[in-house]
């Protein structure tokens, strides 16, 4: 199965509170990424909810189930964790994938609303939040049940993976991903 990768991609995510762009790290954890960045360009994740909401934790989504149960990757059902001791949950729009232990990496991805060391070692970081920090907030701050499950929906309406324009020397500049 050949992957659409590049070393400068990153994905925007359109959500039903606005965009939010983030920068993948290619070099430390290069199969995360091309998973990421090729389900977004495939449309994995288009109409997926945010099916997890943490206030001062996480956001979680990625499930196309919506249960926190469902997601398969690019690889096939799991692939294996790329841990960095260079990378940590030191803050708020750290992008890691969610597992249910060692190695079961599949589609699933939250993003840090504070610092979590807890999670250092034990999840992948494969990106960051570089715009829309603020709609990564407002999402954080969406009702949820006792499970921790959004009363109202927040979904992904488009997945956009983005390859940068490295040419001109302008980091804004992207040409979007065909799909």
């Amino acid at each position: 199965m050949a992957t659409t990768t590049h070393q400068q991609g990153r994905v925007v995510l359109e959500t039903t509170m606005g965009p939010i762009a983030v920068e993948l790290y290619w070099d430390h954890a290069p199969r995360t990424c091309a998973n990421f960045y090729e389900l977004a360009t495939r449309g994995y994740y288009d109409g997926v909810k945010f099916h997890r909401i943490v206030p001062n934790f996480v956001i979680q989504g990625g499930d196309p189930t919506g249960t926190g149960r469902g997601g398969a990757s690019i690889y096939g059902d799991k692939f294996a964790d790329e841990l960095h001791e260079d990378l940590k949950h030191t803050g708020a729009g750290i992008l890691s994938m969610a597992n249910s232990g060692p190695n079961t990496n599949s589609s699933q991805f939250f993003i840090t609303l504070a610092p979590t060391k807890w999670l250092d070692g034990k999840h992948t970081i494969f990106g960051r939040v570089a715009r829309g920090m603020a709609v990564v907030q407002r999402v954080s701050q969406v009702e949820t049940d006792s499970s921790d499950r959004p009363r109202v929906d927040v979904k992904i309406l488009r997945a956009r993976a983005e390859v940068s324009n490295d040419d001109d020397g302008d980091d804004e500049a992207v040409v979007e991903q065909d799909q």
